[in-house]
């Protein structure tokens, strides 16, 4: 049985789907006017790892994330640029794009962009106009926040302390300071559409709304995205869905916890923020995955270079097994009964992998369940096993590193040109008996994270 732990609730509740066999889940994409931070990519990889689990287990999920291409930022730094907001926004989502390829998140079954879904936000604001939820005043709609009774509910926040904490001077138009912004209206240099309440843009709340139903239906099974957008976001997303739609709009939601770099939350001022692309710089992705995945998804998650270090570690004792039961051909024949009882513990193992992942995706028991996969087989299986020993082990590791989304197959690294030159250059200083200069070369390449081992069958390398 699987349980989820659905925010809404505040517990844990057994996952059943609105339809059978189904899962249609929704995760809040980035708003594209940079390149993604890793507090963005923790939500992409946690989210990606749920979702290849439910196919794992057999649903046809519906995965839909979004690009939020119309807002303040992105306006802000086309103007910066002088050029149209799309530009950015265009540019942007081809970044993010090669960076979730770069973590292995698997692409959305749709990715829509809010400014090509303007029109369904446009019906759904009429819709909550015609039933009373919202108003006009001077081109801005406004969402009545008072007038839909379960306000709240998701963040277990009470509207009276929200309206008594607000110290900033709020505008007269609204009814209430706790209403809302669905649709406002156009200022010079900024993108606009046609609308009934003249030229402009949508808020922020309605797009997700819009996207969800429009792509998902009027319920759906998950809502996910970071904690911070509990409040007001996706607050603000079921007062708009089930006002609008006259129904219960997700069932369960999920939410990871915060990042924090050093012990300490990542912001721009104190320096500690980073790009996905910069961590690229430095490190394999995949240790990027695998390190995000290496504590609950629910749990503040700190960021710092010792702990990447030990997921380069970790990543690698898991890929060297697998390239050495890949290097074992295995004898032919049927399994041994200490083969059998090998076999018998590979499958517990998996279990135990399958039980964590059930238990609201605890994907820290499940790596250490393959942790426990990979000393199975580096104790139990050698050059004298059986072939179907090595490849049902083998099978079973790939398979869980999977769902994951941790990659076992490393790719075949090219060394650079100028590296190649340095090489043939030593070979021919130590022909020559040139041992200084052929040392000197070695420690260059040593410098750059090139390893050099002489062999009898001659020079090889590997990345340190």
């Amino acid at each position: 049985m699987m349980k989820l732990y659905n925010t809404l609730s505040r517990k844990k509740e057994e996952f059943v789907p609105v339809e059978a066999g189904k899962v249609r889940m929704y995760v809040c994409g980035p708003t594209v006017y940079n390149y993604i931070h890793i507090g963005n990519a923790r939500p992409m990889i946690v989210f990606d790892t749920v979702r290849r689990y439910f196919e794992y287990k057999g649903y046809d999920v519906n995965y839909v994330s979004n690009f939020t291409d119309v807002d303040d930022k992105i306006i802000k730094k086309a103007n910066e640029e002088g050029v149209d907001a799309s530009v950015i926004s265009e540019r942007y989502i081809k970044e993010a794009q090669t960076d979730m390829e770069g973590l292995n998140v698997k692409e959305a079954t749709t990715h829509p962009k809010a400014t090509e879904e303007i029109g369904g936000m446009i019906d759904m604001i009429q819709t909550l106009i015609d039933k009373g939820y919202a108003y006009e005043v001077n081109g801005t709609v406004y969402y009545r926040t008072r007038k839909f009774e379960g306000y709240g509910k998701l963040s277990k926040k009470n509207l009276d302390d929200l309206s008594a904490g607000i110290r900033i001077a709020v505008s007269d138009e609204k009814e209430d300071p706790m209403d809302f912004v669905l649709w406002k209206p156009k200022k010079e240099g900024e993108p606009s559409w046609k609308s009934p309440w003249g030229d402009g843009r949508p808020g922020w709340h309605i797009e997700c709304s819009v996207m969800s139903k429009k792509y998902l239906g009027d319920e759906i099974d998950i809502h996910a995205g970071g904690e911070d957008l509990i409040f007001p976001h996706h607050e603000n997303e079921i007062a708009q869905s089930e006002a609008a739609n006259g129904k219960p709009f997700a069932k369960y939601w999920l939410h990871n916890g915060f990042l924090n770099i050093d012990n300490v939350k990542m912001s721009k001022s104190l320096g500690n923020f980073f790009t996905v692309r910069e961590i690229s710089e430095k490190y394999d992705l995949q240790v990027l995955r695998f390190f995000m995945l290496s504590a609950h998804y629910r749990s503040p998650l700190n960021f710092s270079a010792d702990l990447m270090a030990a997921s380069k570690n970790g990543l690698e004792r898991i890929l060297t097994a697998v390239d050495r039961l890949k290097e074992l051909q295995g004898t032919d024949g049927a399994m041994t009964a200490d083969e059998t009882q090998v076999m018998a513990q590979a499958e517990s193992l998996v279990k135990k992998y399958e039980d964590a992942m059930e238990d609201d995706f605890n994907t820290a028991d499940a790596v250490s369940a393959i942790f426990e996969l990979v000393k199975l087989a580096n104790v139990n299986i050698h050059e004298a096993s059986s072939a179907e020993l090595v490849n049902g082990v083998l099978d079973r590791i790939k398979k869980l590193c999977g769902v994951l989304g941790i990659i076992t197959e490393r790719e075949k690294e090219l060394l650079d040109e100028d590296i190649e030159k340095l090489i043939e250059e030593r070979q021919a200083a130590r022909k020559a008996k040139n041992f200084a200069r052929a040392d000197e070369i070695r420690d260059e390449l040593s410098a750059r994270g090139i390893l050099l081992e002489d062999t009898r069958e001659g020079v090889k390398w590997k990345r340190a």
